[in-house]
């Protein structure tokens, strides 16, 4: 995998999510290659070619929070900050040395076990949280799906350990692929290791997207039968599929241990 030098006027950028006012993605790029990533549709290389890092990394970061009050920076928007070049790049571990000594948090979403590596870089910060995404159960599904994304288990595992380390978690189920995500079995595995559980459905925007191109030869090859119904589902946020869904997890929610967050 190629790594080049990503040219940026701001490392940080403004956060859409409620609670974050900064995100902050150390690649641009991802080698998971998950078929569905949204990231695709504003692709700048081939991911399975090239990564991007910034340049100079550590001052320019440095400087850009200079300026702000110490608060929670979110991480992993749009590429994974665990992807495999961080065991050599190190962009991560370099950014959350930084926040910690600055008095900042991190908020982290990976698929990647290689968090834990970090533990003692979380534990510096004041407010930290740890967090994955799964979709599936069976191995032979997700990688279909997620071409070189870490298994499940491996994830499931590694937030357990971050857990144990007093460090807040949380996990998303994302995104509910329809009829191919089971989220009551993935709520069984992630709730003994998640203060949190967030549940997103997939959604696509249009049909010349790249990640709905690449979703759509998946769903060729694998569940043609299913094709036209799941195309149906995801391009309709108020599909009659979500909305039972959504009832189905509502009666769940009693015996969900962490708060459990419904976005579908």
């Amino acid at each position: 995998m190629k790594v080049s030098s990503c040219i940026k006027n701001k490392i940080l950028e403004p956060c859409s999510l409620e609670g974050f006012g900064y995100q902050l993605d150390l690649y641009t790029g991802c080698e998971h290659l998950c078929c569905y990533c949204y990231g695709l549709n504003k692709a700048v290389t081939k991911w399975d070619e090239e990564v991007l890092i910034h340049d100079n990394l550590e001052e320019r970061l440095f400087n850009e929070l200079a300026s702000l009050e110490p608060q929670v920076i979110y991480i992993g928007m749009n590429s994974d900050p665990y992807q495999q070049s961080e065991a050599v790049c190190d962009q991560t571990s370099a950014a959350l040395e930084l926040l910690a000594a600055q008095g900042f948090s991190a908020s982290v979403l990976t698929k990647s076990g290689l968090i834990t590596r970090d533990t003692g870089l979380f534990k510096k910060m004041p407010f930290p949280a740890a967090g994955i995404s799964v979709a599936f159960n069976a191995e032979s599904t997700r990688k279909r799906f997620e071409k070189n994304a870490p298994p499940t288990k491996e994830r499931i595992k590694a937030l357990g350990k971050m857990k144990e380390a007093g460090i807040k978690t949380y996990t998303l189920i994302c995104p509910v692929l329809p009829y191919i995500t089971d989220v009551e079995a993935l709520l069984e595995l992630v709730t003994p290791c998640s203060d949190e559980i967030w549940v997103y459905k997939l959604e696509m925007n249009a049909y010349t997207d790249p990640n709905w191109q690449n979703l759509k030869l998946v769903l060729e090859q694998f569940y043609p039968d299913l094709l036209e119904k799941f195309k149906e589902i995801v391009f309709s946020p108020g599909h009659e599929y979500w909305e039972e869904t959504r009832t189905t997890l509502e009666k769940l929610r009693p015996i969900v241990a962490p708060r459990l967050i419904i976005e579908v």
